[in-house]
């Protein structure tokens, strides 16, 4: 038998095991993953807006390149 894949949790970095056994993964524990969903709720962690036409926000407006 191998020995679990250890990961480190993303939360503590502690070593975590990879497999089905460990509930939490890829957390330690239930302590981290409640830790982490509480920073998700809280927008701690942001996932980029790319606007409605799909570009980035900073990205330059197209239309002031054009006399209108």
């Amino acid at each position: 038998m191998t020995a679990p894949r250890l990961v480190p949790c993303p939360h503590c970095g502690q070593p975590a095991p990879f497999e089905p056994s460990n509930r939490w993964r890829p957390f330690c524990s239930q302590r981290c993953r409640e830790i982490d969903l509480g920073a998700w709720a809280r927008e701690d962690y942001r996932v980029p807006d790319r606007g409605r036409d799909g570009a980035a926000p900073d990205a330059p407006d197209e239309s002031q390149d054009f006399p209108h």
